[in-house]
């Protein structure tokens, strides 16, 4: 019987519950490290600032035009040091994240090359296995180094291109002629067709890395792979993209309406249970998030490693030979003598 790679993934999270919790391990090891650092940095960014009495009491009448002033005249001159700060920061998180989501990948792949070699274990060639043991661990962990760079760079070089879309955008309307509909539409396409192809290039890494692991190969050689592999089963590696992406928009769907009641009882509700909520379901949500890129793993390496004849679907069995009608020609109601009447 064929095998589906979808199904294959996710059970394999279910059973591998370890996978997981390794993978929210490193995430949310890079997140909180992010987030603390932000807040540090932000309140030690406020604190160099200096306040005025009259800009304290800008502040303290709450009106929205003399707090946007005093905000205004208070960051004057020192904005350009908190965005160096920012960029600096966001360049060290980057460099956390290229190590840990390379030692992660090493150790989730790995579990799992294991489980489907195990799961296919009469019908597939290990040739994969036996490359990567000729290579050490500290080869293997360069080329991800190298390959989350790439990744890095495509996001860079995405918000770039976000950016030149605002600029022509922005150019196709002037003060005396506004096109406000042609600046939406011209953003709109352009930045579309940047997050289309920064994301196809991102999971086009994401997917290398597999063979990184399993054949010790270089950059070069695991996005050469990546693409063989796209177009030797398309159909696979399209449903488990789509059907993982239907349950991760499903559940996203799911945690907003769920975060948006307490947000919406706000002002009836404790700003402390209130808070509590949305940090729990946002918690909760992240943790499903990882599951199903877990399950999306493991369905692409299911693919990479089922053989031939288990994805397949068989041919159609032949219908069975319906045997041809006979007619007896003895029976005397088939018969073309005519039968003869009693008294005639």
């Amino acid at each position: 019987m064929p095998i589906s790679p979808t199904a294959e993934g996710f059970r394999a999270a279910f059973r591998r519950p370890l996978l997981t919790f390794a993978e929210i391990t490193w995430r949310w090891a890079v997140g909180a490290t992010a987030t603390v650092l932000f807040f540090f940095g932000l309140f030690e960014f406020l604190d160099t600032l200096p306040v005025t009495n009259g800009e304290l009491l800008f502040l303290r009448t709450r009106n929205p035009f003399l707090v946007s002033q005093a905000i205004g005249h208070i960051l004057r001159g020192h904005l350009s040091h908190g965005l160096l700060s920012l960029i600096l920061a966001a360049l060290l998180l980057a460099v956390i994240w290229m190590v840990a989501a390379s030692l992660g990948r090493i150790a989730t792949v790995e579990a799992l090359l294991e489980y489907f070699r195990g799961r296919f274990a009469d019908d597939t060639t290990h040739e994969g296995e036996n490359a990567a043991a000729g290579n050490p661990a500290q080869g293997r962990f360069t080329a991800l180094l190298r390959l989350n760079f790439l990744r890095v760079a495509v996001l860079v070089a995405g918000l770039v291109g976000l950016a030149g879309a605002a600029i022509v955008a922005r150019s196709a309307s002037s003060a005396r002629d506004p096109q406000t509909g042609m600046v939406v539409l011209l953003f709109v396409t352009i930045a579309g067709l940047v997050c289309l192809i920064g994301y196809e290039l991102n999971w086009l890494l994401s997917l290398a890395a597999v063979f990184v692991v399993r054949d010790a190969a270089d950059v070069i050689g695991a996005i050469s792979s990546s693409v063989a592999l796209c177009r030797r089963r398309p159909a696979a590696l399209f449903a488990v993209s789509t059907w993982t992406g239907v349950a991760h928009l499903i559940a996203f769907t799911g945690a907003s309406i769920v975060v948006s009641v307490p947000l919406a009882l706000a002002g009836m509700l404790p700003w402390r249970l209130v808070a509590l909520v949305v940090v729990l379901v946002t918690l909760a949500y992240l943790a499903v998030a990882d599951w199903l890129y877990t399950a999306r793993l493991a369905g692409f390496i299911c693919i990479a490693e089922i053989p031939d004849a288990l994805l397949v679907p068989p041919p159609p069995l032949p219908s069975p030979a319906v045997p041809a009608a006979t007619i007896d020609r003895d029976e005397l109601i088939l018969s073309d003598v005519p039968i003869p009447q009693p008294g005639i």
